[in-house]
């Protein structure tokens, strides 16, 4: 299959897992991705843009979507009064650690068919790519604990 195929075919199967959960949250694939980022910490929406790969309209219109549902919430940026950042409500935070839990566990599972040590293998092979690639760390690991509600 080769190394392109592999990775864009893993990526396909990734997404379809993200949206399957999505539905099943009444979220869409890109409110999901949302949701996750922002588990770390409040983002400004142009470092959210950039993490997200989205224009400023794009951007501006799914956070507005998801804020109607109360989700999210526009605040004042500390460091700059003219900017905003956008943060988890109460509610978004419960929702997004759920969903964020349920698509781990299902992404997880993908590799299922995987012995002990292949699993490691492959999870040892893929941070290595990620980190030679300086991929921001964006979807929190399982193990990191609650989730922050600022």
């Amino acid at each position: 299959m080769g190394i392109a195929g592999a990775l864009v075919r893993s990526a396909f199967l990734v997404d379809a897992v993200y949206a399957e959960s999505g539905r099943e949250f009444g979220l869409t694939p890109q409110q999901g991705q949302l949701l996750c980022v922002l588990m770390g910490r409040p983002y400004g929406m142009g470092e959210l843009g950039g993490l997200l790969g989205l224009a400023k309209s794009s951007l501006t219109g799914l956070v507005d979507r998801t804020a109607r549902r109360g989700l999210v919430r526009r605040e004042p940026d500390p460091q700059d009064a003219r900017a905003v950042r956008v943060a988890l409500t109460e509610e978004g935070g419960a929702l997004a650690d759920a969903f964020h839990t349920e698509t781990c566990r299902r992404i997880d599972a993908l590799a299922d068919g995987l012995a002990e040590p292949e699993r490691g293998a492959l999870e040892a092979l893929l941070t290595r790519v990620v980190l030679d690639n300086k991929v921001p760390a964006v979807f929190k690991e399982l193990d990191e604990g609650p989730v922050p509600v600022s």
